[in-house]
């Protein structure tokens, strides 16, 4: 039978039929858990049920700075926006429902260079646990290992909701041991223009993970294993388009798009004595893709992705306390390695999705996430056409008031995607991102200094499509000062200066920020763009300019408060390892967090 079908419709055929009955099968087998638990169940005793939720509200108001550029739609016709997230949560007899009210309104996350009005439900959800088993309804996020295949999950700063609508199970099969399976389809289909629609294409994946424990001897640890299948079907009308596309190009470059696009992963994590070791393996079957040059192709895909870490305590010498004791040096280490191969994988609801619509799979960036404003300038979005990556970090610790931190990170593309060596006759990797970054924290009492420098190469080129654009090298010197002053109140001083003349030139910023009380604080900074440099494409003025920033809290029963007056100049925005770029702003910012 396995041959016919092999013969008759090909692997993709196979794999699809495998895959329908294991997800046949796997349901059957939690439908008759379902019933089994239903029949098993005693009555029990109501409990009163709880009721949770929070609030996030953001409002802006506009204010025009052609010198910046911050010049767009909302500027010219709106001039402010209001978006909020009312989450509510109820729970009673082992039943939990949730909804998410989303208000938008002229709100630039759907497209920072727009203005985008609408409410609705954004998200809802309906669960019950049956012992071992968690029937979830409606919408859900959730991921399969490191998400490199499969990840639902929100980032609210950036705008991205891609939540799952449908169903989802998990079955505990013991205390070590989890199944779930799900089947729906992702929220945000960005070309219809609303973030209340769900995209017609749909999702299902399985996945089994749990612990191994190895031997008695408790140094030997636990050995973690994963393995996950993923399905994506296209629908009819964008299987058309795609066809049409195809028709389009040269007879040469013809082929038949797919239907179906099927994932599949294993990942493991262990811990031996001092050391961790991790790796995970994805691979895609082909489908049609955009290659670099906004061509559709058919390719399949890979990541694979691995991890080392090491660290132990040593003693050596000995030192005086201020009380005349004498104790021993203590000085602890600790060594962490990332590695990442991408070999063409984007994963989306659509071939014809592009940036950040329609992400199934979860792609971060490899490299270190910096926090000061211009440590965090230069990002190196993950590369989904292909790119070579490694990371290593080195922490060490001096006593307890000493901690030097060594971070450095390299990325390039693959040779396919690089360029033409003459000398060599073949392709050859281009060099996409480099970082090296040290810093040292000393207690100095109950103070707190942090110096450091970081070294950047970005190339700005590819990762921001501007061909005219030069490869930027920086040098970063930073500090940082926390001073504490009595119980309650503290001083917290940062500088960093960036020096560079490539994309917009060297900058400088200093910030200032005070804790009043557990309650009170404000902050006061000012960034400069003391060294200008611009290219022709670049529509902010060719002078020394100033991005200030003022900023209030107020923090007072489980509510927070920010009220704010800044500059921010044009650029890659990151969050969570997730970046695109934005235009610049200038404006008041409000922000209400609040839980009850």
């Amino acid at each position: 039978m396995v041959h016919s079908v092999l013969k008759s419709e090909g692997v993709e055929g196979f794999l699809h039929i495998c895959t329908v009955i294991m997800m046949q099968r796997f349901t059957a087998f939690l439908v008759l858990l379902v019933a089994t638990a239903a029949l098993k169940s005693q009555t029990k005793q109501e409990d009163k049920g709880q009721f949770s939720g929070n609030l996030l509200l953001n409002y802006q108001k506009y204010i025009r700075d052609d010198r910046i550029g911050a010049n767009t739609r909302v500027y010219l016709e709106n001039t402010a926006s209001v978006d909020a997230w009312l989450f509510m949560q109820y729970r009673r007899n082992g039943y939990n429902f949730t909804m998410r009210f989303d208000a938008f309104n002229n709100s630039p996350l759907l497209d920072p260079q727009s203005a985008y009005t609408d409410h609705g439900i954004g998200f809802w959800q309906a669960s019950k646990q049956l012992k071992d088993l968690n029937i979830t309804v409606g919408s859900f996020y959730d991921q399969f290992g490191s998400g490199v295949l499969f990840r639902a999950y929100e980032q609210r700063q950036l705008g991205l909701d891609y939540s799952i609508q449908g169903i989802r199970l998990m079955y505990d099969i013991n205390d070590d041991w989890r199944l779930k399976a799900f089947s729906g389809n992702q929220k945000g289909n960005q070309n219809s223009g609303t973030r209340f629609s769900y995209t017609p294409q749909v999702i299902s994946g399985i996945n089994l993970e749990g612990r191994v424990n190895i031997g008695e001897n408790a140094k030997f640890g636990g050995l973690n294993l994963g393995a996950s299948a993923l399905n994506r079907n296209i629908d009819r009308a964008t299987m058309q388009e795609l066809v049409s596309i195809v028709q389009s190009y040269e007879e040469k470059d013809w082929f038949f798009p797919k239907y179906n696009v099927y994932g599949f992963n294993g990942y493991f994590n262990y811990d031996i004595g001092n050391f961790s070791i991790g790796g995970e393996a994805n691979y895609k079957t082909p489908e049609a893709i955009l290659d670099f040059n906004n061509k559709l192709i058919l390719k399949d895909g890979k990541v694979f992705y691995g991890t080392v870490g090491w660290g132990k305590r040593f003693k050596f010498g000995k030192r005086k306390l201020p009380n005349g004791r004498t104790v021993p040096n203590r000085v602890s280490l600790g060594l962490n390695l990332q590695l990442r191969h991408v070999d063409h994988f984007p994963l989306r609801t659509s071939p014809r999705e592009g940036l950040l619509n329609g992400l199934i799979s979860y792609l971060p960036s490899l490299t270190k996430q910096n926090s000061y404003r211009l440590m965090a300038r230069y990002n190196a979005p993950a590369q989904d056409l292909g790119e070579n990556g490694i990371q290593g970090e080195l922490t060490c610790k001096i006593n307890r008031g000493t901690r030097i931190l060594a971070n450095a990170s390299y990325v390039q593309s693959l040779a396919s995607n690089g360029m033409f060596d003459s000398s060599s006759m073949s392709m050859k990797p281009i060099q996409l991102f480099r970082e090296y970054n040290i810093q040292l924290i000393q207690n100095i009492g109950e103070d707190k200094l942090k110096l450091g420098l970081q070294s950047i190469f970005y190339n700005q080129a590819r990762y921001e499509q501007e061909p005219e654009y030069e490869d930027v090298y920086t040098i970063t010197p930073f500090a940082e000062w926390l001073h504490k002053i009595g119980k309650d109140k503290s001083l917290r001083i940062e500088a960093q200066y960036l020096n560079t003349d490539r994309d917009q030139g060297s900058f400088a910023n200093v910030l200032v920020e005070y804790y009043f009380n557990k309650e009170w604080s404000m902050s006061i900074g000012d960034m400069v763009n003391v060294q200008p440099h611009r290219y022709d494409r670049m529509i902010i003025e060719d002078a020394v300019l100033h991005y200030p920033m003022f900023f209030f809290s107020y923090n007072h029963n489980n509510s927070f408060y920010t009220l704010s007056y800044l500059k921010q100049q044009e650029g890659v925005n990151c969050s969570g390892g997730i970046c695109r770029v934005e235009p610049a702003f200038s404006g008041i910012r409000f922000t209400v967090s609040s839980n009850f």
